[in-house]
């Protein structure tokens, strides 16, 4: 395990796909093996800092900075649920890496299941689902937004108060096939300014369960001293101190917030 982690950290990526859709450079990687052909290769998700996109509204540091800066404040809050992501060289110069998600397939020959974010027709919302929102679809039919009722998703929606994520989309929740429920791109997130845009609203008012709360706390008492220092390689002063104002007032209202911006929902939504 400790070689597969040194391997990740500074192995040779080799570049085998991009993600096309992505608005910044987003690669596909693999992580040579060390000469042992039993080795399994590690796959990796690589966004060199020089192929982002300048955000007037996220001037400060680097987008793969944030996301780094949001795997540490999950992993400090005992989640796990951002992969593990590093700051590393490699063959388009510094950027972040991060551990490749292998998800389920919800959609086979043996029959389709919803994912945990999907459309669903109009107010037909399956049991262990909830409505965010109705719409139309590109055909014309009103649909609903939906979402799992589930804890896995539910301890992301909280993760993303926390992180003032302004771009949860459907497609950035994975379900992975280990079973667990996996967050990703998080490259504008941290803002000091309320930005929460996501499609998990639906738990909007809800009390949020004593065992995520007493994980914020622990994660409230532990943020000054060296958990701040080391999100200060990635973040101002400024978003580390809004990211504590944050905390402490989920603390003092332990509830789902309501939306607190004029366009809520990312777009596209996945």
């Amino acid at each position: 395990m400790a070689e597969a982690g040194d391997r990740f950290r500074t192995g040779e990526l080799t570049v085998i796909g991009r993600v096309s859709t992505a608005s910044n450079v987003t690669l596909v990687c693999e992580v040579n093996t060390t000469g042992d052909a039993e080795s399994d290769p590690i796959r990796v998700v690589y966004k060199p800092i020089r192929g982002e996109q300048p955000l007037w509204d996220f001037p400060d540091g680097t987008l793969a900075g944030r996301e780094v800066a949001s795997y540490l404040i999950s992993e400090a809050l005992g989640w796990g649920v951002i992969p593990e992501t590093i700051l590393r060289e490699g063959p388009f110069g510094t950027g972040m890496v991060q551990r490749w998600i292998m998800g389920v397939d919800n959609h086979t020959e043996q029959g389709n299941r919803l994912d945990l974010i999907d459309l669903c027709p109009a107010g037909a919302v399956p049991d262990g689902f909830r409505e965010v929102l109705r719409a139309t679809d590109q055909e014309g039919n009103e649909v609903s937004l939906i979402h799992a009722d589930d804890p896995r998703l539910q301890r992301m929606a909280v993760l993303d108060v926390l992180l003032n994520n302004a771009d949860r989309k459907g497609g950035h929740a994975l379900e992975g096939a280990d079973g667990q429920v996996y967050g990703v791109d998080h490259g504008i997130c941290l803002h000091t300014e309320p930005k929460l845009r996501t499609v998990l609203w639906g738990w909007v008012g809800q009390p949020i369960c004593d065992g995520l709360i007493a994980d914020v706390a622990a994660f409230a008492s532990n943020l000054p001293g060296a958990l701040a220092d080391l999100l200060s390689a990635h973040i101002t002063d400024a978003e580390i101190d809004a990211l504590t104002a944050r905390t402490h007032r989920l603390l003092a209202e332990p509830v789902m917030p309501a939306p607190r911006t004029a366009r809520p929902i990312p777009w596209p939504a996945f």
